[in-house]
């Protein structure tokens, strides 16, 4: 299950990781990573399992799975052929919500005392790899809090990483060396099943200028509603009501930029810029084309 578990609070204690299995918000027993590449990261646990994590209450630095011996140690370079680090590169690239069970084992300021606990939802905002701290290559993952989830109590105050600031004027002038990671980040683009579907059924290839975006992990679409959702526009929160895009095409059909014809001719710019590619498991609603035609008065 992907997002909140019925009946469970953020800041809910177990006693045991098979405590927070039953009742669903962790299901692995040893695992900390709950997922697939196809459907996402569950959960994750944050317990001090990796040394390179970083914990700031609100923001977590989580580091993948792979490439540890049994005493902790990193002795090979991770993978996001990894199933864990897979479905957290899915949770990134669809926007998907994460639960973070923290353990005691942590030595972070957020760490319960004893047991774990559920601190609720989090997003993965960005991923990047870099050598870590035992010299082979990690994947790190960001993930920032949704603003409803609370910060947990923090028993000290966590060490933030240093900002160079003048001591004149207090500005931040930034860092003469700065780490160097290599990562993706995108703007928060929420996928829904049915946006997800859509997506599916076309690779992830933009039904307008037919681009796949490749990312390490994965590709990259998004699915924008033809009629728009809400008032005034009411539209279906359907497959026939959604194409899988690009940003950039998306941006463009939300802006009126591009309109379809009802044979299915792309106007850009009021000029034909091809045919939408079709599927046949995916139908267009017509009337949702239409309307988002008219809306743009063309």
């Amino acid at each position: 299950m992907i997002g909140d578990v019925p009946n469970v609070e953020a800041g809910q204690e177990f006693g045991t990781r098979r405590q927070a299995h039953e009742a669903g918000v962790h299901r692995p027993l040893q695992a900390g990573i709950c997922g697939t590449k196809k459907t996402g990261a569950e959960s994750i646990v944050v317990s001090g399992g990796y040394k390179d994590d970083e914990d700031y209450g609100d923001v977590i630095v989580y580091t993948g799975h792979g490439g540890q011996d049994g005493a902790g140690n990193q002795v090979s370079d991770q993978s996001l052929d990894d199933s864990g680090n897979a479905a957290l590169v899915t949770s990134y690239l669809e926007g998907l919500p994460v639960r973070v069970l923290r353990g005691y084992q942590g030595d972070a300021p957020y760490a319960p005392a004893a047991g774990y606990r559920y601190d609720g939802l989090y997003r993965v905002i960005s991923y990047g790899s870099k050598l870590g701290l035992d010299g082979f290559l990690i994947w790190q993952f960001r993930l920032e809090a949704y603003a409803d989830t609370p910060t947990p109590q923090a028993v000290q105050q966590p060490e933030l990483p240093n900002k160079p600031v003048d001591s004149q004027y207090g500005a931040v002038t930034g860092n003469e060396s700065p780490e160097r990671i290599t990562s993706t980040v995108q703007r928060i683009v929420r996928s829904s099943t049915v946006k997800r579907q859509v997506k599916t059924w076309h690779d992830n290839r933009c039904q307008v200028c037919d681009l796949r975006i490749e990312v390490p992990g994965g590709s990259y679409s998004e699915g924008a509603h033809i009629r728009a959702l809400g008032s005034p526009h009411n539209g279906p929160d359907t497959t026939s009501n959604v194409l899988c895009l690009c940003p950039n095409c998306h941006v463009m059909l939300d802006a009126g930029a591009i309109v379809i014809e009802d044979d299915l001719t792309v106007l850009r710019g009021g000029q034909p810029a091809g045919t939408l590619r079709s599927d046949p498991r995916h139908t267009i609603d017509m009337e949702c084309v239409r309307h988002h035609r008219v809306r743009w008065r063309r």
